[in-house]
């Protein structure tokens, strides 16, 4: 059977934690190192607005950036420490559920998504950019 968005979603959920907006909001507060990345494409971020600290990187150029393989100029070097806390988002939390998967395949020890995305921390007041 072939695989549709829903299942590599669903696999991807059950794999790695999704947190509420309120969460994420105390662990950036509390946690100041944490890497906020939102996955939506150049075109798409920052539609519905994005958080604040956040970067753009897309869910397809996400595994290229966190691949310390790669040469130097392809790589974020903020994707370097595997310990580092990551938070990934997107405009409703599907994007950033398959994105926080992928990271934590790659390694990452300490990484979520935003559950609802950017437009639940909207929903919960929370400043945008």
């Amino acid at each position: 059977m072939a695989l549709t968005f829903g299942k590599l979603l669903e696999e991807a959920r059950s794999n790695v934690k999704g947190i509420s907006s309120i969460e994420a909001k105390k662990q950036i507060e509390e946690k100041p190192n944490t890497y906020v990345i939102d996955v939506q494409d150049a075109t798409d971020a920052g539609a519905c607005g994005l958080i604040p600290s956040s970067v753009n990187i897309s869910l397809g150029m996400l595994p290229i950036r966190a691949d310390l393989e790669l040469p130097e100029e392809l790589r974020n070097a903020e994707l370097a420490d595997r310990n580092r806390p990551v938070l990934v988002t997107c405009g409703l939390g599907g994007q950033a559920a398959l994105g926080a998967y992928l990271l934590k395949q790659m390694g990452f020890t300490d990484v979520a998504f935003i559950e609802g995305g950017t437009t639940a921390w909207k929903q919960e007041g929370f400043e945008t950019v």
